[in-house]
C-alpha cells in the first residue's frame, strides 16, 4: 500500500489545504523535473516508477503542465528525496494521510508514523 502525497507549486506558502487558493497555483512540468532529478525511472506507457535505495515513487506522466502532482511513495526515504527536490524548486508537499502540509525544514514531523500505523491496522483486518 502506498503513502500518497501531492506536490504543489504555488506563488505563496500554503499552511493548510483549507486555505488553498487555486489562483495562486503555478502550472509546472513536474514530470520533467522528476526525470531530471532522479537517475532510475522505469517507464511503462504513461506510468513512471522512480527506483531508489529503500524506496520507490510511482506517478503518471502528464501531457501538459499541471499545478499539482499526486505521487505514491513506498518507503519513507522517498519523501526525503522529494524534499530535496521540493526545496530546489520551491515546491510544497501535502500529506494525504494526515491532511497536513509537510514541513520541509522539519521533515521528521512528516506523518510517516501515522501511515505505518494505518497500514498495520489495515493488515490486521486481512484474513490470515
Amino acid at each position: 500500500m502506498s503513502w500518497d502525497i501531492i506536490l504543489f507549486n504555488s506563488t505563496r506558502k500554503i499552511d493548510s489545504i483549507a486555505e488553498l487558493d487555486e489562483s495562486q497555483l503555478v502550472s509546472t512540468d513536474f514530470c520533467a523535473a522528476l526525470a531530471t532529478h532522479f537517475e532510475t525511472i522505469v517507464k511503462d506507457d504513461n506510468h513512471r516508477e522512480i527506483k531508489g535505495e529503500d524506496f520507490a515513487i510511482e506517478y503518471f506522466k502528464d501531457n501538459e503542465l499541471v499545478s499539482n502532482k499526486l505521487l505514491n511513495l513506498y518507503g519513507e526515504a522517498g519523501l526525503y528525496e522529494l524534499i530535496i527536490l521540493a526545496r530546489i524548486k520551491n515546491w510544497q508537499i501535502f500529506d494525504t494521510g494526515n491532511g497536513c502540509m509537510i514541513d520541509l525544514e522539519n521533515p521528521g514531523n512528516n506523518g510517516y508514523e501515522n501511515f505505518k500505523d494505518y497500514l498495520q491496522q489495515v493488515n490486521s483486518r486481512l484474513p490470515q
